[in-house]
């Protein structure tokens, strides 16, 4: 009863805000984007409430809703763009895309793109498969409302591909940009996504720029899991991680993780019932979103953008 309460009033919060604009769906769209330096960020809600998200809410056709995954899509392609790599000619490189709406996106804008994701019939994607996350090629990626079929199917490559052992033939420094959003959490270990973000480098040209999100485990000093499906990053893994990308000729860029923010969404941890969940007591709203319990951390997402080096490793 207690957590249902707690849910209830932060989904009226939530609602009150979006009835004033800041969010949702009386939030405007601004028909330009907006330059803000990003650099590697934790999702707050201020980003949701701002223009550069409301603009890419609107070229995505997604509501700005206080939900962590329209931060994702957002930051990738506020990054992306800011770095140039959105403009027709650019190839741009996806890691275990899913069926996520980039990859049309990215064509509409005259962007080449490989899409891979783990070979249907691997055991570690049959979690993915079972719940409609996978694609095993190129058209349930297809978005009419955001790229046209003649457009997708010029620009648009699906293949399978290990994020734990990338192709060769992909790692020839010959994207403009790679991307992956919440996926390298998930290869087994803390060690092993350090381990792919360090190697996709290698499939950027010089000065290409990489975009991931994940986990972020917001209690800096507590433990974390570090195997399993789901592993958590704390700031001292991305720190190592930095130094790591360094050592290797790349630049990482510094963490702003706005501490001490005072919004309330970003002091907010969800918790079930969500609702997919069925619940006794009726109907649940959407509750704020961003930070949330997970396997008991108090989670969000992250997003780091490294800059490749002026020659491939």
């Amino acid at each position: 009863m207690l957590r249902w309460d707690v849910k209830v009033l932060a989904s009226e919060l939530a609602r009150l805000r979006y009835l004033e604009g800041h969010a949702g769906a009386r939030a405007p769209l601004p028909p330009d984007p907006v330059r803000m330096a990003l650099t590697s960020r934790v999702c707050r809600q201020a980003d949701i409430e701002h223009d550069w998200l409301h603009h890419w809410c609107g070229q995505l056709r997604m509501a700005p809703i206080y939900h962590r995954k329209v931060w994702e899509d957002a930051f990738v392609v506020q990054v992306l763009w800011e770095a140039g790599a959105l403009e027709p000619g650019r190839r741009g490189l996806g890691f275990a895309v899913g069926r996520e709406h980039l990859p049309s996106f990215l064509a509409g804008r005259g962007v080449g793109v490989v899409a891979t994701d783990l070979d249907a019939g691997d055991k570690r994607a049959r979690g993915w498969v079972e719940t409609d996350q996978h694609a095993a090629a190129a058209d349930p990626l297809f978005q009419a409302h955001l790229v046209t079929e003649d457009a997708f199917a010029r620009l648009v490559e699906h293949r399978a591909a290990d994020m734990t052992a990338i192709p060769t033939d992909l790692a020839r420094g010959e994207f403009d940009f790679v991307w992956s959003i919440c996926a390298f959490e998930h290869l087994g270990s803390l060690e092993a996504g350090l381990a792919f973000v360090t190697a996709a480098m290698r499939c950027l040209k010089p000065g290409g720029v990489a975009v991931h999100t994940t986990e972020y485990n917001l209690d800096a000093a507590g433990g974390t899991p570090e195997t399993g499906p789901t592993v958590l990053y704390q700031r001292r893994h991305l720190e190592a991680l930095a130094q790591r990308l360094a050592a290797a000729g790349h630049r990482m860029l510094p963490l702003d993780e706005a501490a001490g923010s005072a919004d309330v969404f970003d002091r907010f941890i969800d918790m079930p019932p969500y609702p997919y969940h069925a619940w006794s007591l009726g109907p649940l709203h959407e509750a704020p979103h961003l930070r949330l319990a997970l396997q008991g951390y108090p989670t969000t997402s992250v997003g780091i953008v490294a800059i490749a080096g002026p020659t491939p490793p």
